[in-house]
């Protein structure tokens, strides 16, 4: 009833579970890991369309997208239209769909005027989104949140200048940038959003559980359900998701064995490692160990075990014992 194909201009997505952005987290060893479970489309880590613009090499590793599973969405950040435009050009070749993030609410990109800074001025976000999409090959797409605060709420607003600027998908979190990531998701303003425009909206905030995804389609009616801080050390969720929506609701979850918690750290550490090379990848995949490890016994000393732990070598000691 509610698992379906979605189509976001002319982009078929298999089904609408999809994977959100995330800083640090959706690189490609990431992104490879939870494609394994089948999500419809999976967004990679923000990146900076004035490094596209100034050509930055370190910016462009960011979106490697060889040899994975498409669609990939590559989500962009930026509050100046010739970059933005530029950013677009560069990316036509490489993604399927482009995000535009206007929802992050981390203080150095707000500082710069980016990300949920522009819910402060819709003009100025207008003109972004035209930019973007007068260059675009590919849909475009825009992330956003419910507002600044409780008293500039304008997810409807920002919402119709998307569509009518040619936007094929929005996804909205429902919380403001004051809230970050505290309270709870504001779940009538994403109804809101999703009555407001005729092209697909994706409701994003608060889906820890397959119960968590059910309600946010029962109530809100969006098109599809963005999963974030719930995939970290836990990919099985996009199956448990899946099989739960498919079940009319009937399917019971099973218990992730310490066994398979382990081997997928191990195929993420192989992946970081090929992707980073061995010291940075070991630094790196300590935050997703800390999730892998999460509720299992003797957790916090295997997270102050692994935070020591300098080479691959050490940490299949730590994880083995």
């Amino acid at each position: 009833m509610y698992l379906k194909k979605l189509m976001i201009g002319n982009v078929e997505l298999e089904n609408n579970i999809i994977i959100a952005p995330m800083a640090g987290i959706t690189d490609k060893a990431f992104r490879m890991i939870i494609k394994e479970f089948n999500p419809g489309l999976v967004v990679t880590e923000m990146i900076s369309a004035k490094g596209l613009y100034y050509d930055d090499e370190k910016t462009k590793g960011l979106f490697n997208l060889e040899d994975e599973k498409r669609p990939i969405s590559v989500q962009i950040f930026g509050s100046e239209p010739e970059s933005i435009r530029v950013a677009v050009e560069h990316l036509n070749s490489v993604a399927d769909i482009i995000d535009i993030n206007m929802g992050c609410p981390v203080p150095k990109i707000v500082k710069n005027g980016d990300g949920s800074k522009l819910l402060l001025n819709l003009s100025l976000a207008k003109e972004v989104i035209e930019a973007a999409v007068s260059v675009a090959k590919v849909p475009v797409s825009v992330k956003f949140r419910k507002g600044w605060d409780n008293s500039n709420v304008v997810a409807c607003d920002l919402a119709k200048i998307a569509e009518k600027a040619g936007v094929k998908m929005l996804t909205i979190h429902g919380r403001t940038r004051s809230q970050f990531y505290s309270g709870n998701v504001d779940l009538d303003i994403i109804k809101q959003v999703k009555e407001s425009v005729k092209i697909p909206v994706i409701g994003n905030g608060d889906i820890k559980t397959k119960e968590d995804a059910l309600k946010m389609f029962e109530y809100t009616g969006v098109d599809g359900i963005m999963i974030g801080r719930a995939s970290l050390g836990n990919p099985w969720i996009i199956s448990d998701i899946i099989n739960y929506l498919q079940d009319q609701g009937n399917y019971v979850s099973r218990e992730i064995s310490k066994e398979e918690k382990v081997s997928m750290i191990m195929k993420h550490l192989d992946l970081m490692i090929k992707y980073k090379g061995e010291n940075r990848a070991v630094k790196e995949i300590r935050k997703h160990i800390c999730y892998y490890v999460k509720n299992m016994d003797n957790s916090a000393r295997i997270r102050e075990k692994i935070n020591m732990a300098n080479s691959k070598m050490e940490l299949v000691k730590i994880l083995s014992q």
